[in-house]
């Protein structure tokens, strides 16, 4: 369409653009069928028989953070604490 018909088709709202976007995907040099698990703790068998020379580790991820932990407990003096000030309120 000429870009005057267009924008009056826009314009009216009789008209949507549409952008297509294709990939073509190939096979790398890396490419694989097996899915490889790499190993991720080193046992004492592996150092006794030499095996963890030849197999793959996952690195380390030194900046996580880590599991937060689950739940916490009252320190025992918070809990005599809230039941004394629990018993005084009660009182006046």
């Amino acid at each position: 369409l000429p870009e005057r018909e267009r924008a009056e088709l826009k314009r009216r709202k009789l008209l949507l653009e549409v952008t297509l976007k294709s990939y073509w995907i190939r096979k790398g040099s890396a490419f694989s069928t097996a899915v490889a698990r790499p190993e991720t703790e080193l046992t004492p068998e592996m150092i006794s028989t030499g095996s963890w020379r030849r197999l793959p580790f996952k690195p380390y991820n030194f900046s996580s953070l880590g599991l937060p932990p689950t739940c916490g407990h009252l320190h025992p003096l918070l809990k005599v604490r809230s039941e004394l000030r629990q018993i005084f309120l009660e009182m006046g």
